[in-house]
């Protein structure tokens, strides 16, 4: 479980392929404090410390995941929003986070807006997924508040603090993203049906 709060980028130094897998070495401020089999979520997606070398820290995407998410597409240099898993005795500054991508979007639009940043996102609406205005997204791991929302499509504003410290810094249009929406939207979405 997470808050969607990052906490740190990580820089990618290694991709294996392992068959249908891939397997990265990471490289992050808080190795330290990291121990095998502990959750951390990349980009949003929760993943398994499954080692160490000198370098970093050793996870695993199996191809579910790679399929559902934009892990497939990483390469050694690129930087990724980490997350460790959230204290049960703390404040959640976010929404809860699952680290479950339900399915990627697309950048369509970044607008700077006089110190912030204005991104417009879509995705698939045949999934069935919804945003509404107000409402919590978690795109490549990071809790936003939904700015405007229409059937596959939403905007987010981005603050100052969130695009330094995070890979929206490096993003461009077309770039592809990680979508985890709302859990409790989504439980009254299939009670509703």
């Amino acid at each position: 479980m997470f808050t969607g709060i990052i906490e740190a980028l990580g820089k990618v130094l290694v991709v294996v392929e392992e068959g249908g897998n891939k397997t990265f070495t990471v490289e992050c401020s808080f190795i330290e404090a990291l121990k095998v089999d502990q959750s951390l979520a990349h980009n949003g997606v929760c993943l398994t410390v499954t080692g160490f070398r000198p370098e970093g820290y050793i996870v695993t995407a199996v191809a579910e995941t790679l399929r559902k998410s934009n892990l497939g597409k990483i390469v050694a240099g690129d930087l990724v929003n980490l997350e460790r898993c959230m204290l049960m005795n703390g404040r959640i500054d976010g929404h809860i986070v699952q680290g479950h991508v339900d399915l990627t979007g697309e950048c369509t639009s970044i607008k700077e807006e006089n110190g912030s940043w204005l991104m417009e996102f879509t995705y698939d609406k045949s999934a069935g997924h919804v945003t509404v205005p107000q409402g919590s997204i978690t795109i490549n791991g990071v809790s936003l508040t939904v700015a405007s929302s229409h059937p596959g499509k939403f905007s987010v504003a981005i603050i100052p603090f969130t695009f330094e410290h995070t890979n929206f810094k490096t993003m461009k249009v077309g770039d592809i993203v990680n979508l985890e929406f709302d859990i409790i939207g989504k439980y009254v979405k299939a009670y509703m049906q």
